[in-house]
């Protein structure tokens, strides 16, 4: 395996020579790109004697490629590591800069990317800090949690950079991922290519008056990554879409819908002529019976206010009851009992497959990951907590190998 390991500005950065080391003596290539701040904390010279290559730190380097080496460096890793990562170079990460070699190569590569934050614990929690690392997991990014302990700050908490051991192990495992979905990408790209697939995605909202409405938590995350996914693999993707704030995956066509109703008048429209239908929405079960047609007005003499609900079309049930029904996905997102409630659906609803989930604290909704259980009549797989990309590419890989829709 050949390892570009980044090195920023950091006290953690003594750590990395080790974890050069631990590369080195498996029998891996490694070429360390350090930035100019990782250089105030330790000399390349160091990296050069552990790693038997001259260190990188220039991103105008006249030896190197016609002075491309951002380039050279990109194509030639299999797998790019930044430890220690400052708070300084996620943020960059996370805004697309290059303004070094390190940030170059990162916006010029295609390759998986394993990412070991250290910094004081109160930049760590800070939220811009957060949600850097949001957007980058959502990425596909690994990111690795911190330790928590003393910092040389002086300080105690979270925001140590993981031990260099804990980094090995976390990239040896990301690399096997990587070539496992390689080979399934090939059977996904056989078996899907030229399939039809109908995908629902997000939540409801259900109008109580001109502002106000029922919905749920659901970010639409899962259902815009099945259909990512399934439109790489050559499929023609057809993604009818709550009211979430996603941008349309590329070559997919995507059609908005704000309540159930407006979901399922799309869905009897297009369902007919698609090989596979997904229903990964988180459809409200209830809908108001009267809207009110102005702004309900809060009264001061009550501290109640009584709606009444009648029930939404069962989507997915009505679909699985059609003579000409395709291969029907269902979603069954529980907080207790959740494999027992889920195949109790499957059954119930006619449905060909099921994917369950656990939700709440912070699992399932509002996450960029997942835990699913794929059922059928005849089969049954655990995925465990990964990003909702690979959650999607098992899924369907999940299809293809059972040849469930031959």
């Amino acid at each position: 395996m050949k390892v570009l390991l980044g090195v920023t500005g950091g006290i953690a950065a003594y750590k990395s020579l080790e974890l050069t080391r631990l590369f080195i003596k498996a029998g891996h290539e490694v070429q360390v790109v350090m930035t100019s701040g990782a250089k105030e904390f330790i000399q390349p010279l160091s990296f050069q004697a552990l790693s038997g290559k001259p260190v990188r730190d220039s991103l105008f380097d006249a030896n190197q490629e016609a002075g491309m080496g951002h380039i050279e460096l990109a194509r030639w890793a299999d797998v790019i590591i930044v430890a220690p990562a400052s708070a300084e170079t996620l943020a960059k990460f996370r805004m697309g800069r290059a303004d070094d070699l390190l940030t170059t190569i990162i916006l010029a590569t295609d390759k998986p990317i394993v990412v070991a934050p250290a910094m004081n614990r109160l930049m760590w929690s800070n939220s811009a800090t957060q949600e850097n690392v949001a957007v980058l997991k959502q990425r596909g990014w690994t990111l690795l949690q911190p330790a928590s302990g003393e910092q040389a700050c002086g300080e105690v908490g979270e925001g140590r950079m993981p031990e260099p051991q804990q980094i090995f192990d976390a990239v040896v495992e990301s690399e096997k991922q990587q070539q496992t979905n390689n080979q399934a990408w090939l059977g996904l790209k056989t078996f899907w290519q030229g399939k039809s697939l109908l995908i629902t995605a997000g939540p409801t909202y259900e109008n109580i008056d001109p502002v106000r409405f029922i919905g749920n938590r659901s970010s639409g995350k899962m259902g815009f990554a099945i259909a990512e996914t399934a439109a790489k693999a050559g499929a023609k993707v057809t993604l009818i879409a709550g009211p979430v704030n996603l941008a349309t995956p590329q070559n997919v066509k995507r059609i908005d819908v704000r309540s159930a109703e407006q979901m399922f008048d799309a869905v009897q429209q297009h369902y007919a002529s698609v090989d596979v239908f997904i229903s990964a929405a988180a459809v409200a079960d209830f809908r108001v019976a009267d809207m009110a047609q102005q702004k309900i007005k809060k009264q001061s003499d009550s501290d109640e206010m009584t709606l009444k609900l009648i029930k939404n079309p069962d989507i997915v049930a009505w679909v699985a009851q059609q003579v000409d029904k395709p291969f029907v996905v269902g979603f069954a997102a529980e907080t207790q009992n959740v494999i027992e409630y889920a195949k109790d659906k499957l059954v119930r609803k006619n449905l060909d497959m099921i994917c369950a989930n656990q939700v709440g604290d912070n699992l399932g909704f509002e996450s960029n990951e997942n835990e699913l259980v794929l059922i059928t009549a005849q089969h049954q797989q655990t995925n465990p907590l990964s990003s909702k990309s690979q959650q999607a590419l098992d899924l369907l890989s999940f299809i293809a190998k059972n040849e469930a829709i031959r």
